[in-house]
């Protein structure tokens, strides 16, 4: 098994058009998405996130959308890991704690003051995960939908 974990870009636009659709079908739990490889460009061009990708054997299995902030309080920066999805055929083999590590490794290299992320609280498989590699934040999380 062999796992490799980067940035990616324009090039992986096909391979990740599928799991950027499988990932929003699991999340809203609605009929399948049909793979948008125009917008999985788009999502790879964006001038805000970036992405990281993980893939098996040459097969990309899992990405995580992250940013690179400006963190007020510490006068730093700080990483914002906002989506991480890896695919249900590859999960159980570390790629998600490998992902998260990667995300760290990136953090020390751009000096953030911290990662941090959102998850529902209905995830508890995301959860289960997170509690393993990481602390609760001290913060609540709110959000106003705009349509």
């Amino acid at each position: 098994m062999d796992l490799q974990i980067g940035v990616i870009g324009q090039e992986s636009a096909h391979q990740l058009a599928p799991l950027v659709a499988a990932y929003a079908q699991e999340m809203r739990r609605g009929a399948p998405r049909r793979p948008d490889e125009y917008y999985a460009e788009l999502l790879l061009a964006d001038q805000t996130a970036e992405l990281l990708g993980a893939s098996l054997d040459g097969k990309l299995v899992g990405f995580a959308i992250f940013f690179d902030l400006p963190e007020t309080i510490s006068g730093r920066r700080a990483g914002q890991l906002d989506d991480l999805y890896v695919s249900p055929d590859a999960r159980d083999h570390g790629v998600g704690r490998k992902m998260i590590e990667a995300l760290e490794e990136i953090g020390k290299t751009r000096e953030w003051a911290h990662l941090r992320w959102l998850v529902p609280e209905t995830n508890a498989a995301a959860i289960g995960l997170y509690e393993r590699v990481a602390k609760p934040a001290p913060w609540k999380s709110f959000v106003i939908e705009i349509s």
